[in-house]
């Protein structure tokens, strides 16, 4: 199933196969874990068609008078200016007590 077909759907059809494919999902997961599936790359073949018209309907709900694939154009972020570095002892961190020495202490 390609995304390009997808996108010519209907988010009413998209919808109705997300269904369809997820219902297909759960049946292979049960074939394969009763050894009764014979082709297991059916499992990764459900899973990304799945991920596909799931992708599509949240492109759609997002923004519905731009087609699907083709993302609309974001300004550019505004600079910021440089943070001033801190000292490098700043960052180092105190060594951990080891178990050993808190075990002598507690005794």
């Amino acid at each position: 199933m390609k995304a390009k077909d997808l996108r010519e759907r209907s988010a009413e059809d998209l919808r109705e196969l997300e269904k369809s494919l997820s219902g297909d999902k759960f049946q292979n997961r049960l074939k394969n874990f009763t050894n009764r599936l014979d082709d297991t790359s059916a499992l990764k073949k459900a899973r990304r068609d799945l991920a596909r018209v799931k992708t599509i309907l949240v492109q759609k709900a997002h923004d519905p008078n731009q087609p699907a694939g083709k993302p609309a154009k974001k300004a550019a972020p505004a600079k910021k200016a440089a943070a001033p570095k801190k000292a490098a002892t700043a960052l180092k961190a105190k060594p951990k007590k080891s178990a050993a020495k808190t075990k002598k202490s507690e005794a």
